[in-house]
C-alpha cells in the first residue's frame, strides 16, 4: 500500500512492556502503529508523522498525558488529531473531566478490554481511511483543474463565464489576449460595460442569450459575431453559448467561447477573389481562342492557311503565357517578350534589329504587345519586307508620360497598295493597341511600311526616358482615332467595353452581323466613361474587369443614364458588383447566338420598363 494511504496511530506509554501490549491489540492491514516512550518524544513524532489517532497514556514522567495533550492544541499540524488518553489510575470524574477538557474523545481505563479498544479506534481508522482515499481523490481533481485551466489558457479560444445577470464571473488568458482586458479589470463587468460589440452584434448576441434563457433546457447556440478588443480593434468571431440552469429551469449560468476566425475570413475571402480571377482568366483566354479562330476563319481562304495562321498565333498567345507563368504572373520586360516572339522562327533573325529602353510591362500589357510584334511579323512575311529576299525591319521603343511608343519599319519592300483591303492581322494591331489605351497607325512609304503606336504603360522603370515619334493627343481625338464617333441617331447602338481586343472585335463581328450599330469600343475605365458621357448608345456590353479594376463606376453610368446592358465575364455572378445582380450575365466563352440573344433581352427588357 502506498505509503500516503497508510494509516497512522500514536501510541505513547513510558513502560516498554505497555507499548508491547497496546501495539499487539491494534494491528490491521493499513495500519502502522508509531511508539513513542515520553511526551517530548512523541512531539518530535508528530512534526514527521500525519498522525489520525493519539493513544496518550496519562500518568508520565515529565510530561504527562494532560499536558502533551494541551500542547497538541497549539499548532495547526496537531490541532485536530483525536485522542483517547488510557490511564491504570482509579476512576476520577475530575481527571476524567481535565481528559475530556484537554481535547479528549475517549478516556478508557486499564487493563483495556481488547474488543471494546478495537472498536473504538476502529472507528478512527475508517474515518483516516475515507479521508486520505478523498484527500487522493481531491488532489486528482484539482490535477485535472488545473490541467484544464492550463490547457484553456494556452488556447487560441476565449472561455468566459457569465452569471445570470450576464456579468463576468470566469475570464481566460485566451480572453485577456483576444479581448485585452485583464481578468481583474473584466470581472463582474457585463459585455456591454466593456464595450465588446458595435450595436447590430450586441442585438444579435442579446437576442441570442434571451432566446437560451427561454429555452430552459438545453440552452446551446452559436452565431458569428464582430466584436471589438480593449483598443478598437475590430474582429470576427464564431461565438458559443451554453446555458446551465437550476432546478426550477432558471438560468444559473452561461458560459461563452469565442473563437477569433478574422484569418480565416481574410483566407476564405482570398481564396474565393483567386478562384474567381482563375476562373475569370480562363474563360477569357478561351474566349480570345475562340475570337481569334472565328476572324482567322473569316479572313482565310482554305483550311491549310487556316491551320498555319491559326497555330503561329496561338503559339504566339502560349509563349507569353509560359513567359508570365515563370514570372509567378508579375509582368515581363519588354525586350524579353520581343525575342520570345521571335524565337518562333518565322523569320532570320539576322534581318531584324530592336532596341530601346528598358520597360517593364505588366501582364495584360505583356500580352497585348506579344500580340502585336505576333502580327507585324506575320503582316510583314506575307506582304511586306519579309516576302522579299532583301527585306528587313527594325522596332524601336522609347517611353515619355506614361505612354510606350513603337515604331515598326520594314524596308526592301516596293510597291505596296496603299488601298489593299485591311486584313485581320492589321486590325487586330489596331485593337490591341487600343485595348492598351493607345492607338496605332500604318502608312506607306516608297520603300516599305512604317507602323507608329503607342500605349498607356502604368508601371516601368526609373529612368526610362525618350523622345515620343508620335505626338500626343486629347481625350476626344483619341476617341475619334479609334472610330468611337457621337451618334448619328440609328437605333440599336451597341457599346463594347471590353479590354481583351480578340474578345472585342469577335463581340463587335456579331453584333454588327444581327445588324446593330457599334456605338464604341472601350478597353478602360475612362475610355467607357467617357463614350457613355457622349454617344447615343442603346445597349452595352460590359466585362466585368477591366485591366485589373472593377467596373463598378462603368455600370453606374450606364445605369444613371437608363442604358440597359449585359455583363459578358469570365467571372461568376458571385464575383460580379453585388449592386448589380439583376443584370444579365453572358459567361466566356460564349456562343453567338447566347451573345445576340442577351443584348436583345437586355434592350427588349428596358424598353418594357
Amino acid at each position: 500500500m502506498a505509503d500516503r494511504d497508510t494509516v497512522k496511530f500514536l501510541i505513547v506509554d513510558d513502560l516498554e512492556e505497555n507499548l508491547v501490549a497496546l501495539e499487539a491489540l491494534l494491528p490491521r492491514d493499513g495500519l502502522e502503529i508509531i511508539r513513542a516512550g515520553s511526551g517530548a518524544e512523541a512531539l518530535e513524532l508528530l512534526l514527521v508523522h500525519d498522525i489520525s489517532l493519539a493513544l496518550l497514556d496519562v500518568q508520565m514522567p515529565g510530561m504527562d498525558g494532560f499536558e502533551l495533550a494541551e500542547v497538541m492544541r497549539g499548532p495547526e499540524r496537531t490541532r485536530s488529531i483525536p485522542i483517547i488518553f488510557l490511564t491504570a489510575l482509579p476512576a476520577d470524574e475530575a481527571r476524567r473531566f481535565r481528559g475530556y477538557e484537554a481535547g479528549a474523545v475517549d478516556y478508557l481505563q486499564k487493563p483495556i478490554d481488547p474488543i471494546v479498544l478495537h472498536n473504538k479506534t476502529a472507528v478512527f481508522f475508517e474515518l483516516a481511511r475515507q479521508r486520505n482515499s478523498l484527500r487522493a481523490q481531491t488532489a486528482k481533481l484539482n490535477q485535472a483543474l488545473e490541467l484544464i485551466q492550463a490547457h484553456t489558457d494556452n488556447s487560441p479560444m476565449a472561455f468566459i463565464q457569465l452569471d445570470c445577470q450576464f456579468r463576468v464571473t470566469s475570464w481566460s488568458k485566451g480572453a485577456e489576449r483576444m479581448l485585452g482586458w485583464a481578468a481583474q479589470g473584466a470581472m463582474g463587468r457585463t459585455f456591454a460595460e466593456l464595450e465588446v460589440f458595435r450595436p447590430r452584434d450586441a442585438e444579435q448576441f442579446a437576442s441570442l442569450a434571451a432566446t437560451l434563457v427561454e429555452d430552459g433546457a438545453s440552452g446551446r447556440g452559436v452565431c458569428e459575431l464582430v466584436a471589438r478588443d480593449r483598443k478598437g480593434t475590430l474582429f470576427t468571431g464564431e461565438w458559443y453559448l451554453s446555458a446551465l440552469y437550476d432546478a426550477q429551469g432558471r438560468l444559473s449560468s452561461m458560459s461563452v467561447q469565442v473563437l477569433d476566425v478574422t484569418g480565416r475570413k481574410r483566407a476564405e475571402e482570398t481564396q474565393r477573389l483567386l478562384i474567381g480571377e482563375l476562373n475569370h482568366r480562363v474563360k477569357n483566354t478561351l474566349a480570345t481562342v475562340q475570337a481569334m479562330a472565328a476572324h482567322t476563319l473569316r479572313f482565310t481562304g482554305d483550311p491549310a492557311s487556316f491551320a498555319q495562321t491559326f497555330g503561329g498565333r496561338i503559339q504566339s498567345m502560349s509563349r507569353a503565357h509560359s513567359m508570365l507563368s515563370a514570372a509567378t504572373w508579375r509582368g515581363a520586360k519588354l525586350h524579353e517578350i520581343v525575342e520570345d516572339q521571335l524565337r518562333l522562327g518565322l523569320i532570320d533573325e539576322d534581318r531584324f534589329t530592336h532596341g530601346g529602353p528598358a520597360v517593364y510591362l505588366k501582364p495584360q500589357e505583356a500580352l497585348h504587345i506579344a500580340m502585336i510584334v505576333h502580327e507585324l511579323t506575320t503582316n510583314a512575311i506575307k506582304y511586306g519586307a519579309y516576302s522579299v529576299a532583301e527585306g528587313r525591319a527594325r522596332l524601336d521603343w522609347q517611353f515619355k508620360d506614361g505612354m510606350l511608343y513603337l515604331r515598326w519599319v520594314e524596308e526592301g519592300k516596293k510597291g505596296i497598295e496603299a488601298t489593299a483591303p485591311k486584313g485581320f492581322g492589321t486590325t487586330l494591331i489596331e485593337q490591341s493597341a487600343r485595348a492598351g489605351g493607345g492607338s496605332a497607325h500604318m502608312s506607306i512609304t516608297a520603300n516599305g511600311i512604317e507602323w507608329h503606336i503607342k500605349l498607356s504603360i502604368e508601371d516601368v522603370p526609373d529612368g526610362a526616358d525618350g523622345q515620343s515619334p508620335l505626338t500626343s493627343a486629347s481625350e476626344s481625338d483619341r476617341i475619334a482615332a479609334m472610330g468611337d464617333v457621337l451618334p448619328c441617331q440609328k437605333p440599336s447602338r451597341a457599346l463594347i467595353i471590353e479590354d481583351e481586343p480578340l474578345v472585342a472585335l469577335d463581340i463587335a463581328t456579331l453584333l454588327e452581323a444581327d445588324g446593330f450599330e457599334i456605338a464604341g469600343i472601350a478597353a478602360s475605365i475612362d475610355e467607357a466613361l467617357t463614350i457613355i458621357k457622349h454617344a447615343d448608345i442603346d445597349v452595352a456590353l460590359l466585362d466585368g474587369n477591366l485591366r485589373g479594376q472593377a467596373v463598378d463606376a462603368v455600370a453606374s453610368a450606364l445605369q444613371e443614364r437608363k442604358i440597359s446592358f449585359v455583363f459578358v465575364s469570365g467571372y461568376g455572378r458571385e464575383n460580379l458588383p453585388a449592386r448589380f445582380k439583376g443584370v444579365p450575365v453572358v459567361a466566356k466563352p460564349f456562343s453567338d447566338q447566347q451573345l445576340v440573344d442577351a443584348t436583345r433581352s437586355a434592350m427588349a427588357a428596358a424598353m418594357a420598363t
